[in-house]
């Protein structure tokens, strides 16, 4: 996608917007942003054809959702905004066109909201959303009041967004279509570069030239964090300070900024000790698991300790970190199974999710079932994609969610299963969503954890593999299900 669509951010303010429509609300990144405004006071709207979990909060914050795509929504509607899931030729997009509208890209718009902010954007192939949630929580705990708009929900706080009072806005920064380009940050915090979105970039040496891009739009007077742990974050320290910008580091690596040691991660959650320059920060602790976890809440410590913000802040509101909604989610428990949800799709991030889910399964085994997100991932990442699969004791697979993608021959779930090294009786492709359940309720045993990992539908699953397993358990005069 060529970042000559996006209009860079400016003197636009959210309030220049006037009355405003979103085309497809529901999805996690345009719900959020239609909360910000609607918690900022302004007039929203939008349109969708499922109802999404988050619908109802917008509803209760006076927001109009249309269930249909038509061009009467558009009535009385000033600006449009739309995500790069939305074709051109969207009905509301030709209408609004036609109208004369003003038709802004969902980063467009956000960078409105921005304006007379310090943004603290937070980008990276994997970790952005749990890092995003954790520096905004922090910033909370400091006193601070940040607006932010986070690409998931934080648990238990049931929010990805809000306009606060404060002089900081904790944005989570989206490197899929380039659109990250038009932000201008005053922090920038990288969490690691791997390939992904090859479609966008062809090839990870453009996508590492794109993330630092996107570094040296940073405010001069503000400073870059990365994780020095990782290899393309550690590339990019080294490219950016050769330009003598201020760059951070963090990591268990013996030259980082901010330094941990002595993690430990377990089933209770995950505590480490860290120093930044030689002096010592004291330990911190977190109630989720995984190493990675650590890693991530450590980029937020590094941030705020840098903004000049209290460490007792940082160790406090880690402490209470509830974790982010699609990101080792429990669900529930049924028939002695646990369930939970997983964003992970990404080969990296779905290894790192089994490993801690191993953790929290124990004696038990993990059962997994996953969808796919993208044709093109799937194709251009099978062997690591099936690789990571092969960590599971059972796999339940979905076919891939691909929308607007055309299936070439040979593409898809069907290919996958195939490539993923266990015996055929441990794993299998099913071809409708209604078939998961059963096979979960049929393959798991008490103690064992199922987790459902993939593209964002999957997530409507967890619900349904429990009343299934709830059912067995009833038919069996076992347990019934628990959430939470």
């Amino acid at each position: 996608m060529n970042t000559a669509q996006f209009t860079p951010a400016g003197t636009l303010t959210a309030e220049d917007l006037g009355r405003i429509h979103l085309i497809g609300v529901g999805g996690v990144g345009m719900s959020g942003l239609a909360r910000l405004f609607l918690t900022r006071g302004l007039p929203v709207s939008g349109s969708e054809l499922r109802e999404w979990p988050s619908l109802a909060g917008m509803r209760a914050l006076g927001g109009t959702v249309h269930m249909t795509h038509e061009p009467s929504n558009l009535d009385g509607v000033d600006t449009v905004v739309y995500s790069s899931a939305i074709p051109q030729d969207h009905v509301e997009m030709v209408e609004a066109r036609r109208r004369g509208l003003r038709v802004l890209h969902r980063s467009e718009a956000l960078a409105a909201a921005m304006t007379g902010r310090r943004t603290v954007a937070i980008a990276g192939t994997h970790g952005k959303t749990t890092t995003t949630s954790m520096v905004t929580m922090v910033l909370q705990q400091a006193g601070a009041d940040p607006s932010f708009v986070i690409g998931g929900e934080i648990s238990e706080v049931g929010s990805g967004a809000h306009h606060g009072t404060g002089e900081h806005f904790v944005v989570e920064a989206d490197e899929s279509d380039r659109s990250f380009l038009i932000y201008r940050p005053y922090v920038s915090v990288i969490t690691n570069i791997e390939a992904d979105h090859l479609n966008t970039y062809g090839d990870l040496a453009t996508l590492e030239a794109a993330f630092a891009e996107f570094a040296r739009l940073t405010d001069p007077d503000g400073f870059i964090v990365t994780c020095a742990d990782d290899p393309g974050g550690r590339r990019l320290a080294q490219t950016l300070r050769a330009e003598g910008r201020r760059v951070h580091t963090y990591g268990e690596a013996a030259d980082a900024d901010l330094r941990l040691s002595e993690v430990v991660s377990s089933a209770q959650g995950v505590r480490y000790l860290a120093e930044i320059d030689g002096r010592s920060l004291g330990e911190f602790r977190l109630p989720v698991p995984g190493r990675h976890m650590g890693l991530n809440s450590a980029s937020a410590v590094l941030t705020a300790y840098l903004l000049g913000l209290p460490v007792e802040a940082a160790e406090a509101a880690l402490a209470a970190f509830p974790g982010v909604r699609r990101r080792f989610e429990r669900k529930g428990v049924a028939d002695g199974v646990l369930v939970y949800d997983e964003y992970a799709y990404h080969p990296t991030s779905m290894t790192l999710a089994m490993r801690t889910l191993r953790e929290v399964a124990g004696e038990g085994r993990l059962l997994v079932v996953f969808q796919p997100y993208r044709l093109y991932r799937t194709r251009d990442l099978q062997a690591e994609i099936a690789a990571a699969l092969g960590l599971a004791d059972e796999l339940v697979l979905l076919e891939v969610f691909g929308p607007g993608e055309l299936r070439q021959p040979g593409e898809g779930s069907a290919a996958l299963v195939e490539a993923v090294p266990l015996p055929a009786d441990r794993k299998v492709f099913v071809g409708s969503w209604e078939d998961a359940p059963v096979e979960v309720a049929r393959r798991a045993r008490p103690g064992d954890v199922v987790v459902t990992m993939g593209a964002p539908p999957i997530s409507l699953l967890g619900d349904e593999l429990l009343a299934a397993l709830s059912a067995r358990a009833g038919d069996a005069g076992g347990s019934a299900a628990t959430a939470g």
